[in-house]
């Protein structure tokens, strides 16, 4: 690995595109969120549920095919070892073929179950304590986006093929059109423009699934014009080799789980917040969308780093992982310190994007104090998240699970419990006990992190 390749220009040069593709993915559901407030509290409410309810599903999708990045970089840093060179000899580049059919035949797969889970998941609304204005109208939208996990996933298959090969190209341009053509079939699938249905808040959801198809194209065709990633890009899933197949599978089950737990704890929050009333949801809906926008720069940098990590491993690199960390780390907190400093100082105008002029008083008074726990959050789950990159860039997919299984369930779930009902906080105690479960896990993580990146460094002096 070049000297280039340790420093900050590497890994930001990998994780800015990454975090470009997620926000927007992001930004489909921020505009869906902005343009429910057009419709009310109770739209953003139910809105926010079933977006809430979507990224749970989406985000384990995206967690079955993260690994195939760092299978990527593996087989092309061993083909780089081999030439000597930067270039890749035709065994790296044969295997690389087969891992990108094979995934897309996984996404597939994975895209199928993800949306029966979530229709089944539109189904027992009732059974979740929420009020039937919310649960009809989040059902509906949540039927609408079921179908745009299709093309999500088989974009993230795109996505990890292209890192892997540090060859992530950009999307700002796909990004900012995608939010404009997002906020026009909003509007009219809303109020039935053009001849459209008039579906309310499910036309959100179909406009979210359509414009999924349409970001997935476009970046297929900005691979399809890398004359690198080209003579590579195998799409033909029908083809894919049984063995790699499992091999993805058995190596992307406890990611998948990793990222599910993850997004488990945010959406039980979200629905134990709806029994403190419409207003409280809606708040904690806003608060933890504008987190969650900021979480997408973590995930660049934990995908970045994780790369760069495989990378090494595959070229036999000594004791790069530690170092890689500092620099994922020190981008992180920066960012976090700046957009905490926006929180702090000026929540109306950060939430100015969801809750307007005619917003309800105490849904942004209570949206102003979560920004609080939002900069906390920030900071532990954007650790945690980096954290479990790191590992998957070493080989060690199963730490991560383990550590939010007891970070988030043995501590952070409890935490909600206690806080909220049994010392009488309310909303205010289930967000305390979500900043305590990603702390939790973080410091787990950073545990693992030490031992592995010891040993790792020892097995390879």
């Amino acid at each position: 690995m070049t000297a280039p390749a340790r420093g900050y220009h590497a890994l930001v040069a990998l994780a800015a595109p990454i975090a470009g593709i997620q926000l927007a993915q992001v930004a489909l559901t921020s505009v869906d969120l902005a343009m429910l407030g057009l419709l009310g509290v109770s739209a953003v409410a139910a809105g926010g549920l079933a977006i809430l309810l979507y990224n749970q599903v989406r985000t384990m999708c995206v967690g079955m095919v993260t690994g195939v990045g760092n299978l990527v970089a593996t087989a092309a840093g061993a083909g780089e070892r081999r030439t000597g060179t930067s270039e890749l000899d035709d065994q790296a580049r044969d295997e690389i073929r087969s891992l990108l059919r094979s995934a897309l035949l996984v996404a597939t797969l994975t895209a199928a179950a993800g949306a029966a889970v979530l229709c089944g998941l539109a189904l027992a609304l009732p059974l979740l304590g929420q009020r039937p204005e919310i649960v009809s109208l989040a059902r509906a939208m949540m039927f609408a986006l079921a179908g745009g996990l299709f093309p999500m996933t088989w974009l993230n298959v795109l996505r990890q093929f292209a890192v892997g090969l540090r060859r992530p190209g950009s999307l700002l341009a796909v990004t900012l059109v995608s939010i404009a053509v997002n906020a026009a079939c909003n509007a009219a699938f809303i109020y039935g423009w053009a001849g459209l249905p008039e579906l309310g808040v499910a036309g959100v959801g179909l406009s979210t699934a359509v414009v999924q198809v349409f970001t997935l194209a476009a970046f297929a065709s900005t691979l399809r014009r890398d004359p690198e990633l080209r003579t590579m890009m195998s799409l033909t899933a029908w083809r894919a080799d049984p063995a790699v197949v499992r091999h993805i599978i058995r190596h992307g089950t406890p990611i998948c789980f990793t990222y599910g737990s993850e997004a488990a704890i945010t959406s039980i929050a979200t629905v134990l917040m709806g029994a403190f009333g419409p207003a409280m949801l809606a708040a904690s809906n806003v608060a933890n969308q504008l987190a969650y926008i900021v979480y997408q720069c973590n995930i660049g940098l934990s995908q970045g780093s994780s790369i760069l990590v495989s990378r090494a491993v595959g070229q036999g690199e000594k004791g790069l992982a530690s170092t890689i960390a500092r620099r994922a780390f020190t981008l992180s907190w920066t960012l976090m310190a700046v957009v905490s400093l926006g929180y702090v100082l000026v929540p109306q105008a950060m939430l100015w994007p969801f809750l307007r002029d005619n917003a309800d008083a105490a849904v942004l008074s209570t949206a102003s104090t979560l920004l609080l726990f939002a900069v906390a959050q920030q900071y532990s789950k954007g650790s945690q998240n980096i954290l479990v990159g790191l590992l998957r860039g070493l080989g060690d997919t199963a730490s991560g699970l383990r550590c939010t299984l007891v970070g988030y369930w043995a501590v952070g779930v409890p935490t909600m419990a206690v806080c909220a009902y049994a010392f009488g906080w309310g909303g205010w105690g289930v967000w305390t006990g979500l900043c305590v479960g990603f702390a939790a896990t973080a410091v787990l993580l950073t545990r693992r992190f030490r031992t592995a990146a010891t040993d790792r460094s020892a097995t390879t002096t």
